[in-house]
């Protein structure tokens, strides 16, 4: 990126988030990792500094997500841009699936991601622009049934509300300089992924065109990709970051 930025990264205490957090601290930029438990925060970030402040907060939560995005502000001086990776996954097949469950994962998944680009847009649009970068997945274009660890009705679901609502944030926002983007990744190696059995793991590693499942730095470096610069002319779109599994 041609010059810092402040950022918040939620879903930071493992997986992808937890690399992007990282690696944008590393690479100088200042950065609020926002996830549940303060424990879990500590331990995937030890010796957190200045560059990269540690909140905990739920994404489901208004308060929340207005109180992590005033952190940032006054710790910062700004937002810059705000990349969310917060979710919780669901492997219950159709069924077996409730509505508590069906409607928790909406609330996380969806409301959460509305909830924290709200509260993220509103500095921006005062200070003049920003970016957001949402989270989908590739089970929107496959499907998912559930079972073995691999997402179910409920996930997919809620990841394919997504893609509608990183492009009517786009639209939204577009006019006062706020991107909104969303990446799709595929089977990436995280604790989501943990679950899978060997036939399963076997299974999505054959169905990428590269042979294998995804890193979670590959996955995040997309997302750093599309807060920098060099995406300026980039709204509303929906990056497959998934080794060539789909080309939808």
């Amino acid at each position: 990126m041609s010059e810092p930025k402040n950022v918040i990264v939620t879903g930071a205490a493992s997986g992808i988030g937890q690399a992007c957090a990282r690696d944008l601290a590393a690479e100088g930029h200042l950065v609020l990792a926002l996830d549940l438990g303060a424990d879990a925060l500590e331990a995937a970030h030890p010796g957190a500094g200045n560059s990269l402040v540690l909140f905990a907060g739920d994404v489901s939560q208004p308060a929340d997500c207005e109180a992590a995005v005033a952190a940032a502000v006054d710790r910062f001086g700004g937002l810059d841009a705000m990349i969310h990776f917060a979710a919780i996954h669901s492997t219950t097949p159709w069924s077996e699936l409730d509505a508590d469950e069906f409607n928790r994962e909406l609330a996380v998944n969806v409301t959460g991601s509305f909830l924290m680009s709200q509260a993220a847009a509103r500095p921006m649009i005062a200070q003049g622009g920003g970016s957001i970068v949402l989270t989908t997945s590739g089970i929107v274009h496959i499907g998912g049934v559930g079972g073995a660890g691999r997402g179910g009705p409920a996930y997919a679901s809620s990841k394919a509300a997504i893609v509608a609502l990183t492009r009517s944030l786009a639209r939204s926002l577009g006019a006062d300089g706020v991107r909104v983007n969303a990446i799709a990744p595929g089977a990436t190696e995280t604790a989501m992924t943990a679950g899978y059995t060997e036939e399963a793991r076997a299974n999505v590693g054959n169905a990428a065109a590269l042979g294998r499942m995804g890193r979670a730095e590959e996955i995040a470096d997309a997302a750093r990709f599309l807060i920098s610069d060099r995406a300026s002319y980039i709204t509303g779109e929906i990056m497959n970051v998934n080794g060539g599994a789909s080309f939808a």
